[in-house]
């Protein structure tokens, strides 16, 4: 993920703390006593000691390498030496990256089995969110020493769960079952040390996102009821859908929010805002059916105006720097195309003339489901030049180096993981500094998927 690209939220990424998924283990199974999970983790409370003065703590480094997928995380500058903490944490995660769906089953039966009163918390399905729990916790534990991103990925958790239902007493029971799992599958690293690591790495990881979650409760609240106003299906498989929330809900273009719909409690899914903050208050999405996708295809086949949805809070950094006026080099593939209409619109309602060039990738013309609304947009301001790219290989980072110079842009990427990828590197490679090159977390869209 490239410096100034959205934490998910995280969305995001990047996997929510309590959205997990399949490999986790029926509640009701018999799960034996986890060898070393004596760990006492006390309750921590917001305003308890700083967030920041605990991750500050440690020495900043760049982790080692790990076998475990975990979402992006921003590099920071490396450092001599990691602090004893993480050299235990990542030794613990190399010993448990080969077996980690075996973990993650024991961690949810733990879990649920020594406190079922958490499993309402949860999907009724566990099958459709893979194990974000965990993924989150242990990213975080594996960054515990770069405190300049591990505080902003943590608070956007902490706030992000508020959704959920999440209260600060439910952290310690989280913490016991990770060191129970852990303790359980890292057995031949694991011994008193590793354990007083894994305390302290958690214990912070915790207090961030508890702090995140007291503040953000003082100005906004948990989630948003928001009202399908239309529903317009523009193929047979997208439907832009717009809904009218019941209070205000504040924003920026560029960013997206998770989405909850009543035929799929506690499921929830990321969607760009497919536009600038309007006067009226209306959001609007662009929604493509999956294969499989539950939540995708209740919105584009069984949404209709009236049925009321619920909105986390915003999330993602990939807006615009209205404090320059670096052009704009926009890539959007398919329904990425949402929000780099709504960074337009931005660009626009500020009034400044900046150069913005937007490709817009689809498979075929049939895809170009909003292609009338960008070139409208193109007819309006003279200086936006939208470029359909249609290409059955989806090549879209290939057109880019047609055109050109770009080193004097600020780039924002939005569309499937894998176009992402091959375009942050086409676009490193004509000239762009990676800390200006925005796009919401790989992984994130991954996990967003249905």
């Amino acid at each position: 993920m490239a410096p100034g690209a959205s934490m998910p939220s995280a969305e995001g990424a990047g996997a929510d703390f309590a959205a997990p998924g399949p490999g986790a283990a029926d509640p009701e199974a018999s799960v034996p006593a986890a060898e070393g999970a004596s760990a006492d983790f006390a309750a921590p409370s917001a305003g308890g000691t700083s967030p920041e003065s605990k991750a500050s703590a440690a020495r900043s480094a760049a982790p080692e390498p790990g076998a475990q997928a975990l979402p992006d995380l921003p590099k920071a500058s490396p450092e001599p030496a990691p602090s004893l903490d993480a050299v235990l944490v990542q030794r613990t995660m190399a010993e448990i990256a080969p077996i980690a769906d075996k973990v993650t089953s024991y961690f949810y039966a733990l879990l649920f089995t020594r406190h079922p009163d958490l499993r309402a918390l949860f999907p009724a399905a566990m099958d459709t969110q893979r194990d974000r729990l965990l993924t989150a916790l242990l990213t975080a534990a594996e960054h515990i020493d770069q405190a300049d991103v591990l505080v902003d990925y943590l608070r956007n958790l902490g706030r992000g769960h508020r959704k959920y239902g999440t209260q600060s007493e439910h952290y310690p029971a989280v913490g016991e079952c990770l060191i129970g799992a852990l303790s359980r599958y890292a057995s031949a690293v694991w011994d008193d040390e590793t354990e007083a690591a894994w305390v302290r790495t958690y214990t912070t990881i915790s207090q961030v996102m508890i702090d995140a979650a007291a503040e953000d409760e003082l100005r906004a609240p948990a989630w948003w009821y928001a009202e399908v106003v239309s529903h317009d299906l523009r193929t047979s498989d997208i439907a832009v859908i717009t809904v009218r929330p019941d209070q205000p809900y504040p924003f920026l273009a560029g960013q997206y929010t998770s989405l909850e719909t009543p035929w799929w409690p506690r499921i929830w899914r990321h969607y760009s805002f497919a536009s600038a903050p309007r006067s009226d208050g209306l959001l609007s999405f662009h929604v493509k059916a999956v294969p499989a996708g539950w939540v995708s295809n209740a919105l584009v086949h069984h949404a209709r105006p009236g049925d009321v949805l619920r909105l986390g809070p915003p999330s993602g950094s990939m807006t615009v720097d209205h404090s320059t006026d670096s052009g704009l080099l926009c890539l959007g593939g398919g329904t990425g195309i949402a929000p780099i209409k709504a960074l337009v619109e931005d660009v626009a309602e500020h009034g400044r003339r900046r150069p913005v060039e937007v490709f817009y990738g689809a498979r075929t013309n049939h895809d170009l489901y909003d292609i009338d609304t960008m070139l409208r947009l193109q007819q309006t301001h003279p200086w936006l030049a939208v470029r359909p790219v249609v290409d059955t290989r989806a090549q879209l980072p290939d057109a880019v180096r047609e055109y050109g110079p770009w080193n004097e842009y600020d780039a924002y990427l939005s569309g499937p993981p894998g176009m992402i990828r091959s375009g942050v590197d086409a676009l490193r490679e004509v000239g762009i500094p990676a800390g200006r090159i925005r796009h919401d977390s790989v992984e994130e869209l991954v996990a967003a998927g249905g």
